[in-house]
């Protein structure tokens, strides 16, 4: 397969959020509850908060096969010099485990590299199997932290570095 990747825009946030309305029930539904998907997706992916993103210090990368977008992939300096946050990395069911979620991955280290960066960061839930998708690539895991998001809800994450 040869994907193809172009940086997103304000013009690509109905395609993100289709995406997000596609992955997050095949990727969630298993360890949060429908109520809380819900909640966080209304959050996180609102016009509104999606604008405020791709016009800030956030990239957002598409992931493409032909003319079908099949996953996304957002990523921001932190404050801390040289280091990366990985935002948000999803994949097309479909597509997961045939190396286009690898490729992805890769371009955005490989983007973050070449801005001098030395750590590469990421929150992953405790009960995803994306974790050992991430072992694979260097991930560890650096520290475990439960986050408050509101309405009753806690994300239960482990926070990962690659060293790049």
């Amino acid at each position: 397969m040869m994907y193809q990747i172009t940086h997103a825009t304000t013009q690509d946030i109905s395609i993100i959020q289709e995406l997000t309305n596609l992955i997050w029930p095949a990727t969630y539904l298993s360890i949060l509850t429908q109520e809380q998907m819900d909640y966080m997706i209304a959050m996180m992916y609102n016009t509104e908060e999606l604008t405020r993103q791709l016009t800030s210090d956030h990239t957002f990368l598409l992931l493409w096969d032909g003319d079908r977008a099949i996953g996304f992939a957002g990523y921001s300096p932190k404050e801390e010099p040289g280091v990366y946050k990985l935002n948000k990395i999803y994949l097309h069911p479909d597509y997961q485990g045939k190396g286009a979620g690898k490729f992805l991955l890769n371009t955005v280290i490989d983007a973050v590299k070449a801005t001098g960066a030395h750590l590469l960061e990421l929150n992953v839930n405790k009960y995803n199997k994306a974790r050992s998708f991430y072992e694979k690539i260097g991930f560890e895991v650096y520290e475990e932290k439960d986050i408050d998001i509101g309405n009753g809800y806690w994300m239960n994450d482990f926070i990962m570095r690659k060293a790049l």
